[in-house]
Order: C-alpha cells, then sequence, then structure tokens
C-alpha cells in the first residue's frame, strides 16, 4: 500500500478510483475499449473488484457497457462537464455548510494553523520568486498544504456521504488539479492569490457557525478555481 493509499478503501474502492483517475488523465481514451480482465491485469487484482468497480463506473455515466464483458470509455462532451463542474461546486458549498454547524473548536484551531503553515511557504515562494530562485519545490509544499485544508475541512462536516460524492464528481482529479496549478503559477505568479485569502474567510464564517457565509465563500473559491483550471495557461485572470 502506498502512502497515499486510505487503509480504509476496499479492492473495489481502489479499482474504482484508479479506473476513475485513469479516465479524467487521458490515459484512457473516449471510445476505448476495457475488458474486465485487462483491468484486472493491469491492476494487479482479481476480476470480482474489478466487476464492482466497472458497475459504478457505469452508474456515473463514464463508461458504457458494449458487451457482456466488455465496456468502452463514454465520450463526455463538453455539455456534461459543465454539469459535472455545477455538481462539485454546490457539493463543495455543502460540505462548508455542514462543517459551520459541526466544526469543534480543535479542528477549526487545526485549520487556523494550516493556514499559518500556507502563510509561511508563500512568504518564502515569494521571495525566492524575487530572488530569480526556484520555486516549484516551496510551491508543491503549498499545495499539499492547501489540499490537507480541504481535507479537514471535509472532516469538519462530519458527513462522509457529501465527501463520498465529491470524489465521484470531481472535474479534475488531484494529480491533475496539482500539474494545473503548478503550470498556471509558473506563467503568472498571482494565480490564485485572491482566492488564497478567502480561506481565512471560511475559517472565520466556521467559526461563527455561519453556515450561508461559509457556503457563499466555498461556492465562489470553488467556482474561480474550476474556471482558471479549465482555461488555457496564458488565458487565466490574475484577478
Amino acid at each position: 500500500m502506498t502512502a497515499d493509499e486510505d487503509p480504509r478503501e476496499t479492492l473495489a474502492d481502489r479499482a474504482y478510483r484508479s479506473v476513475q483517475d485513469a479516465i479524467a488523465a487521458g490515459e484512457l481514451a473516449p471510445g476505448e475499449k476495457i475488458t474486465e480482465r485487462g483491468l484486472a491485469e493491469r491492476l494487479s487484482m482479481s476480476p470480482t473488484p474489478v466487476r464492482e468497480a466497472i458497475r459504478r463506473l457505469e452508474q456515473d455515466g463514464l463508461i458504457e457497457r458494449t458487451g457482456p464483458r466488455t465496456v468502452v470509455v463514454a465520450d463526455i462532451g463538453a455539455s456534461a462537464v459543465e454539469d459535472l463542474a455545477e455538481v462539485e461546486i454546490a457539493l463543495r458549498g455543502l460540505i462548508a455548510r455542514f462543517a459551520a454547524r459541526r466544526a469543534s473548536t480543535a479542528q477549526l484551531d487545526a485549520l487556523d494553523a494550516l493556514l499559518d503553515e500556507a502563510d509561511d511557504l508563500l512568504i518564502v515562494i515569494k521571495q525566492r520568486d524575487a530572488d530569480g530562485r526556484p520555486v516549484e519545490k516551496h510551491l508543491n509544499a503549498l499545495l499539499d498544504t492547501m489540499q490537507r485544508f480541504n481535507d479537514a475541512v471535509a472532516a469538519c462536516a462530519g458527513n462522509a456521504v457529501l465527501v463520498r460524492l465529491l470524489d465521484q464528481t470531481r472535474v479534475f482529479t488531484q494529480a491533475e488539479r496539482r500539474t494545473r496549478t503548478v503550470e498556471r503559477v509558473l506563467a503568472n505568479h498571482q494565480y490564485g492569490l485572491d482566492r488564497y485569502t478567502t480561506h481565512r474567510s471560511l475559517v472565520r464564517a466556521l467559526r461563527a457557525g455561519d453556515s450561508a457565509a461559509a457556503e457563499r465563500i466555498a461556492l465562489d473559491d470553488v467556482r474561480g478555481g474550476l474556471e482558471d483550471l479549465r482555461r488555457e495557461p496564458g488565458q487565466v485572470s490574475a484577478r
């Protein structure tokens, strides 16, 4: 088991996530034929968890069945991606709303500590950038910290159903989101800084138990982030 695998995942969960990531990354192209045996060999698993993963992927509309043991990767058009984005945005907003109702003081203090850590990294990144030194190592550390922050907000919500739905409906996998974010920051060093500052506002709303404000802040943040990630790097707005 690798460091990023959840020990609570079943083999079917792991197969589902692996195929989902491969489709999102373009490793499995629209129209490409997939067989249970081929996937089982690819993932070094028995057919049983692969069969369960395929069933779930069919329900999600990511693959389509063409025979008893054969499926193809679905061709998800632009309109479907738009729909998926709206679902992801709405779920992130709901998670923030639940977090405002349920977050404990200890959880909120942990969120502030993560943002303090991110602030320190941002200072280093800005200084290195001003000196003309490489920033990618520190940028990746910052993105790791912000991923921990997002995961911690989801944990505050205390709603496993919402978190599972979010994992199933993300427009980009975490790896793809990371790659796109780094590309955009390197192309425009102001990228995302406006949204980064809203994280403090989100924690203040969570502390106040203001579910409406927390949801609004999360919706604006996620909507802006997805819009920029879907643009070409040179088209990203500095805002």
